[in-house]
């Protein structure tokens, strides 16, 4: 059963052109883990949505991102976008108190994509800096992760 589903899975990439997705689902390791959905508005403009666990408790990230082509390498673009997160965490799994929090804040992000042509399958790597202006209020800079996405 396995090899019939891995041979599925191969027959549907070959025919799937992964450079032009529309969207893509998948997973998101740095820091801070979880998922990621991307889904294209316009050729070059993407929303994003990341949920992900941080300090014992969790974060959803909403992101508007704009893609350019890198010249001369096909299938590799970089990126930059920003938006607004809100979360939850224990403090006491942190170096800064105690407590619980409830943040709201903004996000930017910056990095490179590259969609791989033979299979529906795009890979990232990105830095994504945040400000939490609600609850814990505090600049973050080590938002860097990468991300593995199922394109269709």
């Amino acid at each position: 059963m396995k090899k019939i589903l891995l041979l599925s899975l191969f027959l549907i990439s070959l025919s799937v052109d992964a450079q032009d997705y529309k969207q893509a689902v998948g997973l998101r390791g740095g820091l801070y883990n979880g998922l990621t959905y991307k889904n294209f508005i316009t050729w070059n403009t993407a929303v994003e949505g990341i949920l992900h666990t941080r300090w014992q408790g969790w974060e959803l990230v909403g992101l508007l991102e704009y893609h350019q082509p890198i010249a001369d390498v096909p299938d590799l673009y970089w990126f930059y976008g920003y938006g607004a997160h809100i979360g939850f965490f224990d403090a006491q799994y942190t170096t800064f108190g105690t407590g619980t929090y409830t943040v709201i804040g903004v996000d930017g992000i910056i990095g490179l994509e590259y969609d791989i042509p033979q299979v529906p399958i795009s890979i990232g790597l990105d830095w994504k800096p945040y400000i939490n202006l609600i609850g814990y209020t505090h600049f973050f800079g080590d938002g860097g992760a990468f991300s593995v996405r199922y394109t269709f």
